[in-house]
């Protein structure tokens, strides 16, 4: 999620090029992706592909094609100046077609398949005990053209051979619609995209340059002296922080990274961009937090710093720390080297979804009205972990720890600078009906 409409200049620009349905599936997500700034463009026929390739190669880093035909048609017409790749279509967008097919009754007959292999198809009804359905593989050229293709299953489906047809290409499946011959489109599963899009972002220059750039991190055993208190003797305190050392040491260590104590409960180590990436799933969660938690009931607050320079990446991660630790602990921030904020990452509880890129320039404004950082860190906090934008004063006030009074006289100023609007009235049995206050900034999709 995006909680700002501001510039994405820091970020690494990705065209996405496709029909209308599949660009909409990458968009969403490419909000778990904080390096990805899209420029989507979309078109009705595959043919148009090349032109709209030609109009943002020049901006872009590296172009995502919604299917292997488009991404053809522009191999084949023109050199473009940035990595190109396609989201493959694989059986898992067989399955969901098949059960769509199934459940709407149409897998009486025969069915007719193009873009998969005959490998794909056959494993795909073998996993889901579907036996005894004619099955007809079309065996042309891979990038047949969307006339072939609809002259394949118009063939089959006319001869009785076939009652639904398979077909990997939108522009197909409309012709086929047009001719009403059943069909279901074969669109690329979730975990198809997600993993083309992790190898499209292996494939920019920007991600190559920052592969080996030095990152700091801070890990602060949340309220860790009244655990200590809570055991019967000092020797079950000294077991427990050689527990937790070890497993900070054995977290670095799988970071390919340098650890050091602080002292207390608070450690400072080193890796490298690349690799923490890898191992946060591209800046999603902190597996570590979650296993901490679960053999010794801790939390942990970490924050982590990018930087040029070992010295500002070492202040970037004090300030991530900070974060963490004014949205109530158990968080990971991340700063990056242009003072973006990512986070909260997910740690030992899930979270609904990951927050995006924070604009340094959103976080000003915010503060300069009077949310000042520790508001801010726990109104992101709430909203990547609840999915909540919308409270009453009395809500706010308690998340905020301040009176009511207070959080009213705060929500008048922030509805004065547009970061606030009443959204509704929740009706009471007695008394005036209460205020709903929708922070507008923290919404998905802002209107």
């Amino acid at each position: 999620m995006s909680v700002t409409s501001g510039s994405h200049i820091h970020q690494i620009r990705i065209g996405i090029i496709g029909p209308q349905p599949i660009v909409n599936s990458i968009l969403r997500i490419i909000e778990t992706f904080p390096s990805f700034a899209p420029v989507p463009r979309v078109y009705r026929h595959e043919d148009e592909a090349p032109a709209l390739a030609e109009e943002i190669g020049g901006n872009v880093e590296v172009i995502l094609f919604a299917d292997p035909l488009s991404h053809r048609k522009v191999k084949e017409r023109m050199n473009v100046p940035v990595p190109t790749l396609h989201v493959p279509i694989t059986d898992a967008g067989l399955y969901k077609a098949l059960f769509y097919a199934q459940q709407s009754g149409k897998l009486s007959g025969g069915i007719s398949v193009d873009t998969l292999s005959e490998t794909m198809v056959m494993r795909t009804l073998k996993d889901l005990g579907i036996s005894g359905i004619r099955t007809v593989i079309f065996d042309g050229p891979v990038y047949a053209s969307k006339e072939k293709l609809i002259a394949f299953h118009q063939e089959q489906y006319r001869s009785g051979v076939c009652s639904i047809a398979f077909t990997g290409v939108g522009s197909a499946a409309q012709e086929l619609n047009r001719l009403d011959i059943p069909n279901q489109w074969l669109v690329p599963s979730d975990q198809d995209i997600v993993v083309t899009l992790e190898r499209a972002l292996l494939s920019t220059e920007s991600r190559r340059s920052k592969e080996a750039q030095i990152v700091v991190g801070m890990i602060n055993v949340d309220d860790f002296g009244s655990l200590a208190l809570k055991r019967n003797s000092e020797h079950e305190v000294q077991k427990l922080k050689l527990d937790i050392h070890r497993m900070v040491l054995d977290y670095v260590e799988s970071l390919d990274g340098y650890l050091t104590h602080l002292g207390g409960d608070e450690y400072l180590f080193f890796t490298t961009r690349g690799i923490f990436e890898r191992e946060s799933g591209g800046y999603k969660t902190i597996p570590f937090a979650k296993d901490i938690n679960k053999t010794h009931g801790l939390s942990l607050s970490i924050g982590m710093g990018f930087g040029r320079s070992a010295s500002v990446a070492g202040t970037n991660a004090r300030v991530a720390m900070r974060k963490a630790k004014e949205a109530g602990g158990n968080a990971c921030f991340i700063v990056r080297e242009d003072g973006t904020l990512i986070g909260p990452l997910e740690m030992a509880d899930p979270i609904r979804e990951v927050l995006s890129f924070t604009d340094a320039e959103l976080i000003k404004r915010a503060e300069d009205a009077g949310m000042t950082s520790a508001y801010l860190s726990k109104l992101l906090h709430n909203r990547a972990r609840f999915d909540k934008y919308e409270y009453k004063v009395h809500e706010l006030a308690v998340l905020l720890d301040i009176t009511v009074r207070s959080a009213h006289r705060l929500l008048l100023h922030w509805i004065d600078q547009g970061f606030v609007e009443v959204s509704g009235l929740e009706k009471v049995p007695r008394g005036r009906p209460r205020q709903i206050f929708k922070f507008t900034f923290l919404q998905k999709n802002p209107q």
